[in-house]
Parts: structure tokens; sequence; C-alpha cells
């Protein structure tokens, strides 16, 4: 419980936080950086959308998954019955860390 409050605590970098350290580090206009952060984020849609599959070389890569449809019904759960509706088939977007980001941890 106490690494999930710290973790909750940490705040996490903003596109526009994000822009500027790459802008520093780049010595490039934040505006064009942004831009560059825009279009990334324009091809990755597109291409999960049309192969499955996106990645970001060295940092992560994107899947996409179809979950089945499930029948309602009751159903025994911690000890109890209970009634569940039935969920329409669908498909879910994940991301993975490459094995480099995992070995660096």
């Amino acid at each position: 419980m106490k690494a999930m409050k710290a973790m909750k605590t940490a705040k996490l970098m903003s596109k526009g936080a994000l822009a500027t350290e790459l802008a520093e580090a780049a010595e490039l206009k934040k505006s064009h950086v942004s831009k560059v952060l825009d279009l990334l984020a324009e091809i990755g849609t597109k291409e999960v959308v049309k192969n499955g599959k996106f990645t970001l070389p060295g940092l992560a890569m994107i899947k996409t998954r179809k979950k089945k449809a499930t029948k309602g019904g009751t159903r025994m759960m911690f000890g109890k019955e209970v009634k569940v509706k039935p969920q329409p088939a669908k498909t879910v977007v994940k991301a993975f860390p490459v094995k480099v980001l995992k070995d660096s941890i």
C-alpha cells in the first residue's frame, strides 16, 4: 500500500513538459517538437488500426487483441451465485515495454 501511495503522489510528465525537454536536448523550438509528438501519435494510431501492432523503438510496443463475447447467466464468484450480463466481443489495446527497457529497470 505504501508503494501505491508513493506512485500516486509522483507527478507524471505532461505533453508540454516532454516537448520542452526534447526541445532543449535537441536544440529545437518547442512548437516543432510538439508537432512531431502529434504526428507520432497520429502515425501510431493508423498503424495499430491497420496492422494491429506499433513499436516505438527502445520504448514500447502497442498491440491489439480481440476478446471473445461472453454469455450471460449465473456464475459462482467468491462462494456466491452472481448474475452476469452478456458482453459483446471487443478489441483491446495494450502497451508492452520492450526488452531493453525491462532489463534497465
